[in-house]
């Protein structure tokens, strides 16, 4: 049961998702300060009393990426010295989650050292969606809650009533969620294997699977420039395939890729609002909102409940 004991605030990043979780919990948005100095540097206090409450921080991590990170550090710090009983961080998109590993001698761990100082600055839980990784959750000595997007995506889907759908992964690491995606979909799956010409040494792709005459679903965890989704689309219409849809939960869209994503045969882009987006970006792009899931999350804390049990299975 949610109290007055339960306080929500939003960092900067993305401020409707925050207004939306707390008008579907019925609390009041919390009234904190977030502001820039001249030089840069952020300041934060909150405008409430916030003494052994129950707080939870809504900040996913995208661009301007490191802004975003160092205000959510200041929020806790702040969090911490007001006395708050715990400091619960709702981190719908995790960044630096594709540095997860060393790839290359003296690589940074990006994504250890954003769990790092999360714990550092007085953290004691962690919200997230579909991590790049879902090893990623060892990173952390406090509790993580991974949630997904897929049941949320799969439901939408199915409202397009899409003839002979055929569920594509773009590369391995996203087979498993493919193939969960085909089984709901009850659809076919297909994945596409990249590699190297040897002689040219530009990049090939291959599909295993069949796509002649069927609408490709072409899921991926998150799209940032779109340039292997661009090439990926390439190569299923040579291969016979009809119109695509592209789908993610995390829409990052760098460098322009809304812009630069108006391939002729790609009939949309489905991605959830853990990111905030611009929809006036592009006429493909829809937005598929993530705050009843964030908002169940939230209340299985709160009240006691199983977060495994939200789902149909465990995530992208």
């Amino acid at each position: 049961m949610i109290t007055d004991k339960i306080k929500i605030f939003a960092g900067s990043s993305n401020i409707p998702l925050t207004t939306q979780i707390c008008e579907k919990l019925g609390v009041p948005l919390g009234d904190v300060k977030l502001s820039r100095f001249k030089n840069g540097e952020v300041y934060v206090a909150f405008m409430e009393s916030i003494r052994t409450c129950d707080i939870f921080i809504v900040q996913s991590l995208s661009d301007p990426i490191n802004e975003h990170f160092m205000e959510l550090l200041a929020m806790i710090d702040a969090a911490k010295r007001a006395s708050a009983g715990t400091i619960n961080i709702i981190m719908p998109y995790y960044g630096y989650a594709r540095q997860e590993r060393k790839r290359a001698p003296r690589e940074a761990i990006s994504a250890k050292l954003v769990a790092d100082l999360l714990a550092a600055a007085g953290a004691s839980r962690i919200i997230t969606l579909d991590l790049h990784t879902a090893a990623i959750q060892g990173f952390f000595d406090f509790p993580v809650d991974h949630l997904t997007a897929l049941d949320t995506l799969t439901d939408y889907l199915k409202t397009l009533s899409i003839k002979s759908p055929v569920i594509v992964s773009p590369d391995a690491g996203r087979a498993s969620t493919a193939e969960k995606l085909a089984s709901y979909m009850d659809a076919e799956f297909a994945i596409v294997v990249t590699g190297k010409d040897n002689q040219t040494g530009t990049e090939t792709f291959n599909i295993i699977g069949d796509v002649k005459g069927k609408t490709p679903i072409i899921i991926e965890d998150l799209i940032d420039t779109g340039k292997t989704l661009h090439s990926v689309i390439n190569k299923l219409v040579e291969s016979g395939a009809e119109d695509c849809l592209a789908v993610a939960t995390h829409g990052l869209f760098s460098d322009h890729a809304l812009s630069k994503l108006v391939h002729p045969r790609l009939r949309n882009i489905v991605v959830t609002d853990s990111i905030l987006q611009d929809t006036s970006k592009s006429d493909k792009l829809i937005v598929i909102p993530i705050a009843d899931t964030i908002t169940e999350a939230i209340r299985a804390n709160v009240d006691g409940g199983s977060i495994a049990t939200l789902f149909k299975s465990r995530g992208i």
